[in-house]
């Protein structure tokens, strides 16, 4: 049981982690105006759709920006972390999040993860314990079981016994009321034949 718990454990890590790296270009396709700076060291925010435009600052490598309008001259809109609008190139923009992403969400499970594992390992004295009580009482049980049916063997041995018995003496009580009753009647049988001889010689 112990082995089957260590076992379900791992997998659900497994995934947990297969499932944090899918999650973020799950998301990202069910949301059409989301979309994420590519994994370059920044990318500068204009306030136009040219490089004309005036810079507005940069935006850092893998932020989670929202889309606000279509593509123009190669730029498209944005809204960044900070709530701040601005253009970017449409090269540095990807539907796909980036490593920074990646790592938050899976750092993330992975502390979800941890945090499980620490629990089951708390836990595993105690199902050890609980394993060992339950062995006890299955052998506890199985000796019970065994000295019943060992009793009832007996028991069944000793009726056998008394009913062989109480058989045996019920054919010895009928074998001898049985010859009683032939002897008796040979007795009256010579019996009553002396006595009409001695009345015929009266």
């Amino acid at each position: 049981m112990l082995k089957h718990c260590l076992f379900g454990l791992l997998l659900t890590a497994t995934t947990f982690i297969s499932y944090a790296q899918d999650e973020a270009q799950t998301s990202s396709s069910s949301d059409a105006n989301t979309a994420y700076v590519i994994d370059n060291l920044y990318t500068f925010m204009r306030s136009g759709a040219s490089k004309n435009y005036r810079l507005l600052g940069s935006v850092d490598a893998g932020t989670k920006i929202t889309v606000l309008s279509s593509e123009e001259n190669g730029f498209i809109k944005i809204k960044d972390d900070k709530d701040r609008e601005g253009w970017i190139e449409t090269k540095f923009i990807s539907t796909t999040p980036g490593l920074h992403q990646q790592y938050q969400v899976l750092s993330s499970e992975m502390s979800t993860m941890q945090e499980n594992l620490r629990l089951a390992q708390i836990e595993l004295p105690q199902l050890q314990k609980q394993n060992q009580t339950l062995t006890d009482q299955n052998l506890q049980l199985s000796a019970q079981i065994t000295s019943l049916q060992t009793t009832l063997a007996q028991e069944r041995t000793q009726k056998e016994a008394a009913s062989s018995k109480e058989k045996r003496q019920l054919l010895t009580y009928g074998g001898a009321i049985a010859f009683l009753g032939l002897f008796l009647g040979i007795i009256l049988t010579i019996v009553l034949s002396r006595r009409k001889r001695y009345e015929g010689w009266a």
